[in-house]
């Protein structure tokens, strides 16, 4: 058995076309996605920490209050992303993907920046202020890595390479739960936070560490972005056909003369002259398509359910809070929590590498989805049987039973199955499911909907 398996296409393909450039420009293009997954990992942790409530005066507020204010914080970051993904298809359009991704990159860096000046002596303005440009940034990057990387791939490997987009997602959230300390401890991990609140006296610079951090993969992304190609298929649809050729012919690493690459050109020429036919290629073209097309209709409506059942699964709500979900379970203590949501997301990671490397590909996307729901479901049932009965929050000692280890167990059999199928694998789907000539639409569609749900759930 393959470590890799490739997927059969219905002509020979060259071994040149497995190439290091593909696979290096779509790794540059999922830096994007680790945005995404360390804002989730980090600001659970971040805003758990005495040291940022002691900063804006949480000891002032009533617990209401507080709670009021930790919602906000996290979801006005998840408004803005679900207009940044609305807008990312204007930008994607006109613009183009590459051009985007470094646009909307810069928003986010711009956000972040805006974060780092807000302390207590000017209040939570700037934090908000820099949280939406930020989300609006984010919103626009989960838009349009997805369309970027598959305009980029082979079909064999398409599956693959939009998997590393999970998998960058996953990264920035090992890094925003995990981080090396290596000058004192060679190789010995902790959680961002809990790394701060170990080593780092309790102060502002106790909690800007891990805001400032974000800065680093949207670093990566702008400046990759900057050392890569345009999509072939945007540029020949917007009257660059040559570029295209060139762009195309340097991914598959083919000349330009070779008849693999003379078809998939003819494929990419007939799919654009059948858009300008049926269709249009105007901006208010797919809009026109999806209204008078059910079958359109009908797969705008999987891409979006995917991603309604994705987050009532309650996974953001984990993410953003999991401080407070692990003490919900029993845990106690500050470190504790942060510790268990550190190995929380240590599994994640873990799991995906697995789901990229051999699931995605062996196992399919409809049986993931399947297996991952019934193991999930049954995992949390136990979980919430568990706090049920237990009461764990009114006995501060229960997580330390037979009962608190088994449901702690649980909630990490719960991430081994939720992980490889309905983490990443709608994003996949949604990435597959539409013609080329409704994919930018579809997209936007797809990761509005996505962020409109993480905003509910997580609000």
């Amino acid at each position: 058995m393959r470590l890799f398996p490739k997927v059969e296409e219905d002509r020979p393909t060259p071994k040149e076309v497995y190439n290091l450039r593909t696979y290096l420009f779509a790794a540059i293009a999922s830096a994007g996605a680790a945005t995404i997954g360390h804002d989730s990992a980090f600001i659970s942790g971040t805003l758990a920490l005495q040291s940022f409530k002691d900063e804006f005066n949480f000891e002032t507020m009533s617990e209401d209050e507080v709670n009021l204010l930790t919602a906000n914080i996290v979801s006005c970051y998840q408004a803005g992303a679900f207009f940044g993904a609305i807008f990312a298809y204007l930008g994607g359009h006109y613009l183009g993907r590459r051009l985007g991704l470094i646009i909307f990159g810069v928003l986010f860096v711009i956000g972040a920046g805006i974060m780092l000046a807000s302390n207590g002596a000017r209040g939570f303005a700037l934090m908000y202020a820099g949280r939406v440009i930020a989300g609006l940034g984010v919103g626009a990057i989960s838009n349009l890595i997805p369309i970027y990387i598959s305009e980029l791939s082979t079909p064999a490997i398409r599956g693959r390479l939009v998997g590393m987009w999970e998998v960058g997602w996953q990264s920035g959230g090992l890094v925003g739960f995990w981080i090396n300390l290596s000058p004192t401890v060679c190789a010995v991990s902790f959680h961002e936070a809990y790394a701060v609140s170990r080593t780092i006296a309790p102060s502002h610079k106790q909690w800007f560490i891990p805001f400032a951090i974000q800065l680093v993969p949207a670093g990566i992304l702008v400046i990759g972005a900057l050392l890569t190609d345009e999509s072939p298929r945007w540029l020949m649809a917007n009257g660059k056909r040559e570029q295209g050729i060139k762009v195309l012919s340097r991914l598959r690493n083919l000349s330009a003369d070779h008849p693999y690459l003379q078809e998939e050109i003819s494929q990419i020429d007939q799919g654009i002259e059948m858009q300008a036919q049926t269709i249009g290629l105007g901006f208010y073209a797919p809009f026109k398509e999806a209204k008078r097309n059910k079958s359109m209709q009908w797969r705008l409506f999987l891409a979006g359910s995917l991603f309604f059942w994705q987050n009532g699964s309650g996974i953001d709500a984990i993410n953003y809070y999991s401080p407070r979900v692990f003490q919900a379970i029993g845990l106690v203590g500050t470190n504790t929590s942060l510790f268990s949501t550190g190995m929380f997301d240590l599994i994640k990671t873990v799991v995906t590498v697995i789901w990229i490397l051999f699931m995605i590909d062996y196992l399919g996307r409809r049986n993931l989805l399947i297996w991952g729901a019934l193991g999930g479901s049954m995992s949390l049932w136990v979980v919430g049987g568990y706090i049920a009965v237990a009461q764990p929050t009114k006995n501060p000692g229960a997580a330390n039973t037979d009962g608190g280890r088994m449901a702690l167990a649980f909630f990490y059999i719960f991430t081994i199955f939720y992980t490889p199928s309905w983490s990443g694998t709608p994003w996949c789907i949604s990435s597959e499911i539409f013609d080329q000539n409704m994919r930018s639409l579809g997209q936007a569609f797809t990761a509005a909907n996505n962020w409109f749900w993480n905003f509910i759930v997580a609000r």
